[in-house]
């Protein structure tokens, strides 16, 4: 399933199967031979014919509306990301050819002024640009071209798995839904169907928590990071959006006082 109709029907079985028939009042007297609930069981929540609700889950080319998709989140819990998500995946629209961005020079100029860590990552979580204290925390001046993408260094690059130490598996875990939220509208395109095959092939836990089909929404929050000769380092992160181009985040770690 590599189009938004695919995408859309894998997302919503994989919510469907999420659910427990018990958290809705569902349990029956007969043991389920599969997890979740019966498709006529959300079709029926979300007042729509268990007909329509097959289509929609087998990625048929079919156009729900805004009022179901709205019900079809009432009817399978979904959370606001959750929610957001399915509107794209429903009333998205065909997109050219990804190409990877370039970051405009005043970007790059301030990041290079910036004093603490700091990067421009792209659509496809590229880095197109970072300043020396990026650098030195990261190494990206030693990665290639091909590989200076973030998820590929978190993770499949050794560096970038022993920078976050034993809290790699959840910050991996958490790029990976965040990522989830963008590469499902461009599941198509050449250039995040060969960046998924790479995670899959380079990290051995990828397949697992993509099967999920968590997605989730960018925050600041906070880092413990392992440099190799400075030790424990304790950041404060936050992303801004470019009004250059939406597409490119400026991604800023602030030491810890």
């Amino acid at each position: 399933m590599t189009d938004a109709a695919g995408q859309l029907g894998a997302f919503l079985r994989s919510r469907r199967e999420r659910l427990r028939p018990e958290q809705l009042g569902l349990a029956g007297p007969r043991r389920r031979r599969t997890p979740g609930l019966r498709r006529e069981e959300v079709a029926s929540l979300a007042g729509i014919s268990p007909e329509w609700y097959v289509k929609l889950e087998q990625g048929r080319p079919v156009a729900p509306s805004t009022a179901t998709i709205d019900a079809l989140s009432r009817a399978l819990r979904l959370n606001e990301v959750e929610h957001a998500h399915l509107h794209m995946l429903a009333h998205g629209k065909r997109r050219p050819a990804f190409a990877r961005e370039v970051a405009p020079a005043p970007l790059r100029r301030l990041v290079e002024s910036l004093p603490h860590p700091a990067y421009i990552t792209g659509l496809r979580w590229d880095v197109l640009a970072w300043n020396k204290e990026a650098a030195l925390l990261a190494d990206f001046d030693a990665l290639a071209v091909e590989d200076r993408n973030i998820l590929l260094y978190v993770l499949i690059d050794p560096r970038g798995r022993r920078l976050f130490g034993e809290g790699w598996e959840a910050e991996a875990r958490r790029m990976v839904a965040l990522f989830r939220a963008t590469h499902d509208v461009w599941a198509a395109d050449p250039a995040f169907a060969g960046l998924i095959a790479r995670l899959r092939a380079g990290c051995a836990e990828f397949d697992a928590w993509w099967g999920t089909h968590d997605v989730g929404a960018a925050l600041s929050g906070t880092e413990v990071l392992h440099h190799a000769t400075q030790g424990r380092l304790y950041f404060d992160y936050t992303t801004f959006q470019a009004n250059d181009d939406p597409r490119l985040k400026l991604a800023v770690y602030l030491p810890r006082r």
